[in-house]
């Protein structure tokens, strides 16, 4: 458990380091040309590593392992495009309303038990997003509001996020190397997103380059550890430690890029990472055969 736990809090930081170097990228390179960036970079350092380590590159439970690659690039590519138009810590706090539905997923497909908290932290959780995001028709004009448009991409990745969560602890149950994991990520991403790059295609000068190198370095360690965890940790311990990154985010935003959320956001972020917290507490058992 205590490995687990350091591996989930290495994933944490390595993340919230990436979305900051996405932010850094994004305001002159699109998004999805990042999301390239970073698959090829992914790839070719989780190539390496399974050569090292003497493993097949394919995996045994090819099917799962795909969807796992179509979720992340779905994840990943709403991720980068909000961290790119939204300010990171809201946009992070926005992303881990994944902790109550990877739970709520893993109750319906991997028959981990869900008790009557984690139907109240996902009520918490959505007031949380209602707060950060701030629409009309709850505040009215008058209050500074977030782009619903890249909300509700936000929202989306999180739902993403869930999922592949999800599916990481099924191929990890059944045995499927960490490594081979992470593999088809980068590989399932890349042929999907060139073609999205395209039409928007900028050429990256100098320290671009630098950028999107750190961005594959960072996403790489982050999800490494985060497999690693999440074959030892119950999904929903697992996945709530990840609200570390919230804190990260502030952090990084606050230093970087001199952004404050402002009370409501503050007061939205404790809701969903209070409710996650609450479900890293949960107890989780199997349900009955």
């Amino acid at each position: 458990m205590q490995r687990g736990v350091l591996f989930m809090v290495a994933s944490a930081l390595a993340f919230s380091a990436m979305s900051a170097l996405v932010k850094l990228a994004g305001a002159n390179l699109p998004s999805q040309e990042i999301v390239v960036a970073r698959a090829i970079v992914s790839l070719v350092l989780t190539w390496g590593l399974l050569r090292r380590a003497g493993l097949s590159p394919w995996g045994r439970d090819r099917k799962w392992l795909w969807v796992r690659g179509l979720l992340g690039f779905g994840g990943l590519s709403c991720l980068y495009g909000a961290v790119t138009h939204l300010p990171l810590a809201e946009t992070t706090m926005l992303q881990h309303l994944h902790p109550p539905l990877a739970a709520l997923f893993a109750g319906v497909f991997l028959g981990e038990h869900v008790p009557r908290r984690i139907f109240l932290a996902t009520a918490a959780s959505l007031c949380g997003v209602a707060l950060i995001a701030k629409p009309d028709f709850l505040f009215g004009r008058s209050t500074s509001q977030l782009d619903p448009l890249w909300v509700g991409v936000a929202l989306l990745g999180a739902v993403f996020t869930a999922a592949a969560y999800v599916v990481v602890r099924k191929l990890s149950k059944s045995g499927e190397d960490p490594l081979v994991i992470v593999f088809y990520f980068p590989m399932v991403t890349l042929p999907a997103a060139i073609p999205t790059m395209w039409p928007d295609f900028v050429w990256p000068v100098g320290l671009e380059w630098a950028l999107l190198l750190a961005i594959g370095l960072a996403t790489q360690v982050g999800q490494i550890t985060l497999t690693r965890g999440l074959a030892i940790l119950p999904a929903a311990h697992g996945t709530a430690l990840s609200y570390l990154q919230v804190v990260f985010a502030v952090g990084w935003g606050l230093v970087v890029f001199g952004e404050t959320p402002d009370a409501w956001a503050f007061l939205g972020g404790a809701l969903v990472v209070g409710s996650a917290f609450w479900i890293a507490r949960a107890p989780t058992q199997r349900t009955p055969a």
